[in-house]
């Protein structure tokens, strides 16, 4: 039987235009982003980037050189881009206009030197010189061979452009190259730019475990995608943003700043206790603490070919109430997983953990939910015992980015 996200994914698509996006977030609604384009093989991957831009609700305005135009067609660029693509001079000297941000991907050490050095022998060096008269913010991403890269004078302009105020993105090393970032990399980044705020937020995320011996060990079930959802989106968002993990079996975004792991639960609190001493706007505690952790764990592996091993648990300290005098002037939003209980009496159950460990909100869900389309993603009950429906994961990520905005 064909699964229901499948189905979703068939219905959406019958509605879908071949040139239409899903959007991801609305992290760059009401920009206009310049995205120029110079020749390196590089900007074979500017379909993929104007795509991206596109998901965060941009309008995009594409600024071509000469030699970009012989490595990717300006036709396809304007299918991608759904935008205006200049490639030549034009009387409206579009480059002339403002726009809310630039992104120069990718950027040859040609077009590098000339912007530091203010030559304007094309729109898109017009653009960038217009840009920086206006202080917009303008992120460059390089991409060139390794032997260029590493070039003296190369790191001499990059100083100098660092100087000018611009923002610099290199991509990984490989096979002899400085090649592009992956797309999802350089438009987190371009969010963040562009949202930039001084809220500063740690997330926990993942499961916690507790050894039993050397080889064994008990642990929560927590995979730490909904924390690194969260962290996402708060980081394009414009938030200083530190993950604390535990165990965790999904992908890490590379473009998050900070991820500390700690998987035991104790040594998390006292991760968490020595971030305490910092400036933290808001806490965000979506990892699976273990309730209890084994008593004392047995050196070396326990043998297998006993009738049976008894384990005493003892219970674990309650991160919550462990923080609550630490972190008095923050926003604090936990999480409240059950399973087999009503929906009346899981929000109760989240109006006792606010008021128990004096919390801005909690999402408060039910496991036999969590993967179930028909059913919401969660329920978000503030200090004040309202709640409110979370129908989708992204509805929750908006819902904790609203709450750490308005301070409340």
């Amino acid at each position: 039987m064909m699964s229901a996200i499948i189905q979703n994914q068939m219905r959406l698509a019958r509605y879908m235009r071949d040139t239409d996006v899903a959007i991801l977030g609305p992290h760059l609604a009401g920009k206009h982003i310049l995205l120029g384009v110079s020749g390196g093989i590089a900007a074979v991957d500017t379909i993929r980037v104007c795509r991206e831009l596109r998901r965060y609700e941009a309008e995009v305005t594409v600024f071509m050189t000469k030699s970009a135009q012989k490595i990717i067609s300006p036709e396809s660029v304007k299918w991608s881009s759904q935008g205006l693509v200049i490639t030549d001079w034009e009387s409206n000297l579009e480059g002339l206009k403002p726009f809310d941000a630039i992104l120069i991907m990718p950027a040859t050490r040609n077009l590098i030197a000339s912007i530091v050095n203010g030559m304007m022998n094309g729109p898109l060096l017009m653009a960038i010189s217009s840009a920086r008269t206006r202080k917009t913010p303008c992120m460059i991403v390089p991409s060139m061979h390794l032997d260029l890269a590493n070039d003296p004078s190369t790191s001499r302009l990059c100083d100098q452009l660092l100087h000018q105020g611009f923002n610099l993105e290199w991509g990984p090393i490989e096979e002899g190259k400085r090649k592009n970032p992956n797309v999802q990399f350089i438009v987190a980044k371009l969010c963040h730019l562009l949202n930039k705020n001084e809220m500063a937020v740690v997330i926990t995320l993942g499961a916690t475990k507790s050894s039993i011996d050397d080889v064994r060990f008990i642990q929560n079930r927590s995979s730490g995608r909904t924390g690194f959802s969260i962290a996402e989106y708060l980081y394009r968002d414009g938030m200083d943003v530190t993950c604390v993990a535990g165990s965790i079996s999904v992908n890490i975004p590379d473009f998050l700043p900070l991820v500390i792991f700690s998987p035991d639960p104790n040594d998390m609190l006292l991760e968490l206790k020595a971030l305490s001493h910092d400036q933290i706007d808001a806490w965000v505690h979506a990892a699976a603490v273990l309730d209890y952790v084994v008593k004392d764990p047995a050196e070396g592996k326990l043998a297998s070919q006993q009738n049976g091993i008894s384990v005493d648990l003892v219970p674990t300290s309650k991160h919550l109430d462990e923080l609550e005098s630490l972190t008095k002037k923050a926003i604090r939003i936990g999480f409240k997983l059950e399973s087999g209980i009503k929906t009346k009496d899981l929000v109760h159950r989240a109006i006792a953990q606010n008021e128990r460990a004096n919390l801005t909100a909690t999402i408060a869900n039910r496991l036999e939910d969590l993967e179930k389309q028909d059913k919401p993603r969660g329920y978000l009950v503030d200090r004040h015992g309202a709640h409110f429906v979370l129908e989708t994961e992204f509805d929750m990520c908006q819902a904790i980015a609203s709450l750490i905005r308005q301070g409340s």
